[in-house]
């Protein structure tokens, strides 16, 4: 019988599937990727998910999904959680997704490693049902770490699996699992739970201000979000100052043609991307803030250039770094 493992690389859903491959169960292991995960690399790969399949030996398929996914980020029908994580419109989401590859596949069943109650907002028994509903596979996902504490799914119906040889861990505590983990010699797990940049209090703040000021975001405007310092000037216009050397080529390569880039003439300093319809007002903040985080913040009026992306020719300003006061104003988040 064959199976398909959600699994993110967490203790939960490889713990999930090697209880399941105990009985025999032969798992295929799918992971969905998308802009807003922390556990992945450079080459865009889920490094936590790579690793669990190896621990288990089993098969591995990841997709990203993240153009996608942006539309269940912009509109969730059932809402957001504490921060903006749309919990449970991205179970459904996945979940669909993971019934289209099992019926593709031949696979019989879905396996996960949620643990009842452990969430407060996907991982409940009302929220399970209905995200079952919605996912159109009501008996077909099979959760071992809870099974003993849920209604009875096919598999288990069907014999396909025993039912007594499944767990019925429920709660937040994660005694139980490090206990399972111990028992199977399961040391190395390095994607915890809440690994979605969405439930971060600090780029939910982002992730608001962008969906505010510009409904019709893209994958670029995301990236940007996760690097440098964050200031609205004004309704279409925003700032992001790099901290760092990587920072500041990271900005470098986000860069789109019509932005403007900031930086220090003759000082050390962060190079700044001036986003949206941009006025002299905005240049003259942007410039002044560019100042305040560099070496020359001290010294009074200070030469700041800038340019348009596709352009070669610098323009310049003298300008004084902007205060610390009006600084907190305009910053979206620390």
């Amino acid at each position: 019988m064959r199976a398909i493992a959600l699994l993110s690389g967490g203790l939960d859903s490889t713990l999930a599937a090697k209880v399941v491959m105990e009985q025999g169960i032969e798992l295929e292991a799918l992971n969905f990727m998308t802009l807003f995960c922390t556990c992945t690399s450079r080459g865009a790969t889920c490094l936590a998910s790579q690793k669990a399949v190896e621990t288990l030996d089993i098969p591995l398929r990841i997709f990203n999904v993240s153009e996608e996914y942006l539309g269940v980020v912009k509109d969730p029908k059932h809402g957001y959680g504490r921060n903006m994580n749309p919990c449970i419109d991205c179970r459904i989401f996945m979940l669909k997704k993971a019934k289209a590859y099992m019926q593709d596949s031949g696979a019989a069943f879905i396996v996960t490693g949620e643990v009842l109650g452990q969430r407060p907002m996907s991982q409940r028994k009302e929220a399970m049902r209905l995200i079952e509903k919605e996912a159109e596979l009501e008996g077909l996902i099979l959760r071992p770490l809870s099974a003993n504490v849920l209604p009875m799914t096919v598999p288990e119906k069907q014999g396909w699996v025993d039912r007594e040889k499944l767990l019925k861990f429920q709660g937040r505590s994660r005694k139980p699992q490090i206990q399972l983990a111990e028992h199977y010699g399961i040391h190395d797990y390095p994607c915890p739970a809440g690994g979605c940049l969405l439930t971060d209090p600090g780029f939910a703040k982002r992730m608001k201000d962008l969906m505010l000021h510009e409904p019709a975001f893209s994958m670029n405007d995301v990236h940007l979000l996760k690097i440098g310092r964050h200031f609205r000037l004004s309704d279409g216009v925003k700032l992001v100052v790099g901290r760092n050397e990587e920072e500041n080529r990271k900005i470098e390569t986000f860069a789109q043609e019509q932005d403007l880039l900031f930086k220090l003439s003759g000082f050390p300093g962060p190079l700044s991307l001036l986003r949206g319809k941009a006025d002299g007002r905005d240049i003259e903040k942007a410039a002044a803030i560019t100042a305040h985080y560099s070496k020359a913040k001290d010294l009074g009026n200070t030469e700041v250039i800038y340019k348009i992306v596709n352009e070669d020719r610098y323009r310049s300003l003298s300008i004084s770094p902007i205060p610390r006061g009006e600084i907190e104003r305009l910053m979206i988040n620390e």
